[in-house]
């Protein structure tokens, strides 16, 4: 495991000694390395509803009614 030297604003040094005084993590390497395969999941999770979403614009407007909307969803859906 690659190590490294970083610094910490005051607060968060408090809440990360915290968390391992609480006993939540072990150490703070832990709790930082947590929060970074957190924030790497969402991430990815952005990503995904990202692509969904430019793919929604990409594919143009409708002037089916929500009804039909409504039953070729369900259609996609059910296979």
């Amino acid at each position: 495991m690659a190590r490294q030297s970083i610094s910490f604003t005051q607060p968060n040094d408090e809440w990360l000694k915290t968390q391992v005084d609480n006993q939540e993590y072990s150490s703070k390497s832990e709790l930082v390395n947590d929060l970074i395969r957190q924030a790497r999941n969402q991430q990815i999770e952005i990503d995904w509803i990202r692509a969904k979403l430019e793919k929604s614009q990409n594919s143009g407007f409708t002037n089916d009614s929500k009804e039909q909307i409504l039953a070729q969803s369900k259609s996609i859906l059910n296979g």
